[in-house]
Formats: structure tokens, C-alpha cells, sequence
């Protein structure tokens, strides 16, 4: 009988015990998680809102057992990969024929001056970083600084915002989403936060905290020099969230023979790394970009399922290789909703790639129908083939399904003929009216560019 270790139970390793229980009921197959449960992490600002309780974020672990897998919660200290152990803290060792790694990631803090000590200072992850969250938000809470605009960043913005707290979102980079879309796509975005009154402060990065001796945060000093005053009266409880990224779960792991590389372990297209029989899968990995295989981050539950999928394939004797990170995405400033899928414009021009763009605008049903709301679709193409790189939506409705058929353009190679080309549907409800589609009018605009360029050369 085959003996299998799953060595965490994020969204990778609860789609190994899935595909590896149903397919192999005969091997004997162990799930070893440190959390009492596994959560639904991008959920966690809906609880702090207050639009879901707590439970409600963590899954049932039937999705494991009732696969045939054994659940073990315990911490994995060690991992002994010549004599195939795994060691616990609490219930032994384990051993493995095969062992698949999924130890996730963790929240990043910033080395930041002040920050040892420092009270209400949360990261945005865990099941422990939410309750103690809810618990550090009391009748005494008039302030909430949220550091870093990403995905969950401006989500826990809004949530703050909803339990009418005085709130402040900090990002570093120029704009909000800066992973996930351009300056141009992200204006309104900005706009629709300040509107529901939230203090953007955006290009700034968080330079130290100042607190008292209690440890209890005064100021937070800003890149500029300016500063954000907290718990300013007696009695006040004031907090900070840092959403600024996460690092690879790999510490039991320094010193072995494992490769680990700048952003997690190094992995191959089948996800096994350089010791036989084991491989590694989601957040723990440094894995490549579909587009130009360069290093790419790509802590994503949608990108840690297909890998995992990809690892349980080929543990099973499969052969089976994952194509790499696009990273497509969403998220939500109500009532716009928010996509984007592999390269942004700013990050081809700094990767000095040469790209062309075309904008399409259209509304999410029959303008005649009610609550047609606009939509605009940006598309990033390569000047030089016309190959599809990248594309982002704005929408007040089926933002998340175009970001996908743009992920799928972009696996396709698809160039702008090809968008321009693109047959759709129509439907009242559903769609703009048949005469146009917003992806085919971004791809004729980026085509009339590349038209108007190659026409510029020739005249020249």
C-alpha cells in the first residue's frame, strides 16, 4: 500500500486529498494540518464587516475525510526526506512514500522601526488574525489604518468603512491594484473609495510606528515625513492592519536539501522538486509566469488548485505539467467590480516589453433594460506579434467571467485578429446590444494603432 503525506490544508492540499482519494482509495493517505481549521482567507473582510460570522468562513473538514483521507492536526516540525518521515510536534512521526508539500504562505510585516511591541497591529491570513481582529474592534474604535491597496487591502477598507470607523488606506505604489491593473483602469476605483469616505493615501509607503510605553501605536510616520495620528483619548482602541504581501511557509525546511529559491520552493512543470518523490504545490512554491517564464508571485488559491492538481496527477503515475502563474483576479468597490489577468501595461514597460492597448466600452445589458451599468475592458497586447498579454474590467456586473475568457485568450495566444474575431453572445439581460462587444472593440482600437504605427514607418 502507497503511503501518501500531505503536508498542509490550504486550498492545494485539500484539492490533492480530493483527487488523491477518489482516484487511489486503496493508498493510505494523511493530511497534516497545524490550523484547527482551514479557512476561506479572501472571505475574511465580509466577517469583519459583519456580513458573515465567523464559522461561516471555515470549511468543513468532511472535504478531507469524506475523500477516505486521514486529518492529522498537528505542526510538522521536521521533515526527514532519507529515512521519508514527517515529525510532528505532538503525534509522532509519519511515514511517506510520497509526499506532497502545500505549507502555504503567511502574511508579511515590514521590518519597520516601532514595530516590536507595537499593540493592534494585525496581518490579514488566519483564523487567529481574524478573531483578533473582531476582537481588538470595540465601542472605544474610532480609527482603522489599513496598510497596503491589494485585493484584500481595499476589502478590509470597506469593511471598516461599513462599521462606520474612520478609515485611512495606504499603498506605496501610485495606485490602488497595482497588480492587477493600470492607472488609467484604477481612476475610478481611487474615486469610488474616497467617495465612501476613505482617506486614499496613495504613493506613500509606512516608515516607523511611534507608541508609548505600553506599546500602544500614537503615529504612524508616512514616507513623506507626514504622519496619521491614533487612539488620540482615553480609552481608545485604534488599529492597523497590514496587508503588504506574504513569504513562503518553508522554515522546517532551511538546511536540508530541499532547493528553496527568493519566493519559495523550486519546483518543475510537473510541480516535483529536486528530491525524488516529493513535490510541492500553491503558496509555498516560487513558480513562473505563463507569458515570458520569468519568477512571477502568484499566491492565488485559483493558481494553488490547478497546481496541486497538476502534482496529485503525476504522484499517481500521471504524466502532467502546470503551464505557469497569469494570476487572474477580482475584486470589488461597490458597486464596481474589479478584474485583471496577466500583464499590466506598467509591468510590460518595465520589463521593457513594447505593447499596443486598446480600450472597449459598452454597458452589462441592453442599455434599455434597467441597471445597465457600464463596463470597459483594457487589453495589453504586444506590439511585435499582436500576441494577447494581458487584459483588465471594470463593470458593475460578470467582471470575474470576462477576466476569465481573457485568461483562456491569453493560454490560446491569441492576437488582436483573433479578439477582433471573437464570436459572442446576446441577450437583454445578459449583454450589450448585438452590435458590439466590449473585448472586440478594445481589440479593433488596439488594431487601429498597430495600423496607424505600421502606416507612421511606412511614410517615414
Amino acid at each position: 500500500m502507497e503511503r501518501i503525506v500531505l503536508l498542509g490544508g490550504g486550498p492545494a492540499g485539500i484539492a490533492a486529498a480530493k483527487m488523491l482519494g477518489r482516484e487511489k482509495p486503496d493508498w493510505d493517505i494523511t493530511m497534516i494540518r497545524p490550523e484547527r481549521a482551514s479557512m476561506i482567507y479572501c472571505a475574511i473582510p465580509y466577517v469583519v464587516e459583519g456580513l458573515l460570522p465567523p464559522d461561516k468562513v471555515c470549511k468543513s473538514d468532511s472535504l478531507v475525510t469524506d475523500s477516505g483521507v486521514r486529518l492529522v492536526i498537528d505542526e510538522a516540525t521536521r521533515v526527514d526526506f532519507t529515512s521519508r518521515e514527517v515529525h510532528t510536534a505532538n503525534q509522532g512521526s509519519f511515514p511517506y512514500d510520497r509526499l506532497l508539500i502545500a505549507t502555504g504562505a503567511r502574511p508579511l510585516l515590514p521590518p519597520l522601526k516601532g514595530l516590536e511591541g507595537a499593540r493592534k497591529v494585525f496581518p490579514v491570513k488566519t483564523e487567529d488574525d481574524l478573531l483578533a481582529i473582531l476582537k481588538a474592534i470595540t465601542e472605544k474604535t474610532r480609527k482603522a489604518v489599513v496598510v497596503g491597496a491589494g485585493n484584500i487591502g481595499i476589502e478590509m477598507a470597506q469593511a471598516f468603512a461599513r462599521r462606520n470607523l474612520e478609515t485611512v488606506l495606504i499603498e506605496m505604489a501610485p495606485h490602488v491594484l497595482p497588480a492587477l491593473i493600470d492607472a488609467d483602469m484604477a481612476a475610478p476605483v481611487e474615486a469610488r473609495l474616497r467617495e465612501i469616505g476613505i482617506d486614499l493615501r496613495t504613493g506613500l509607503g509606512l516608515s516607523s510606528l511611534e507608541k508609548d510605553d505600553q506599546g500602544i501605536v500614537r503615529f504612524l510616520v508616512l514616507s513623506d515625513g507626514s504622519s496619521i495620528a491614533l487612539n488620540e483619548g482615553e480609552g481608545r482602541s485604534d488599529l492597523i492592519v497590514v496587508s503588504a504581501g506574504v513569504r513562503p511557509n518553508v522554515e522546517i525546511f532551511e538546511g536540508s536539501r530541499l532547493h528553496i529559491g527568493r519566493t519559495g520552493i523550486v519546483v518543475d512543470s510537473t510541480m516535483a522538486t529536486n528530491i525524488p518523490g516529493v513535490w510541492a504545490a500553491g503558496d509555498c512554491c516560487e513558480y513562473r509566469s505563463f507569458i515570458d517564464g520569468e519568477v512571477a508571485g502568484g499566491k492565488l488559491a485559483t493558481n494553488a488548485v490547478p497546481m496541486a492538481k497538476t502534482a496529485a496527477r503525476n504522484m499517481m503515475g500521471q504524466t502532467w505539467h502546470y503551464q505557469g502563474f497569469l494570476n487572474g483576479a477580482a475584486t470589488v468597490v461597490a458597486p464596481i467590480r474589479i478584474g485583471g489577468t496577466g500583464f499590466t501595461e506598467e509591468l510590460c514597460r518595465r520589463k521593457g516589453i513594447d505593447v499596443i492597448t486598446g480600450r472597449g466600452e459598452t454597458t452589462t445589458r441592453f442599455p434599455i433594460m434597467p441597471d445597465a451599468t457600464k463596463v470597459t475592458v483594457k487589453l495589453v497586447f504586444g506590439r511585435d506579434d499582436g500576441r494577447l498579454l494581458g487584459g483588465q474590467v471594470l463593470g458593475g456586473e460578470a467582471v470575474a467571467e470576462r477576466v476569465d475568457l481573457l485568461t483562456m485568450a491569453i493560454k490560446a495566444s491569441s492576437t488582436i485578429e483573433d479578439l477582433m474575431n471573437f464570436d459572442y453572445s446576446s441577450q437583454p439581460w445578459q449583454t450589450f446590444f448585438p452590435a458590439a462587444n466590449a473585448v472586440v472593440l478594445a481589440a479593433e482600437e488596439a488594431w487601429r494603432c498597430k495600423a496607424s504605427d505600421s502606416e507612421a514607418r511606412d511614410t517615414a
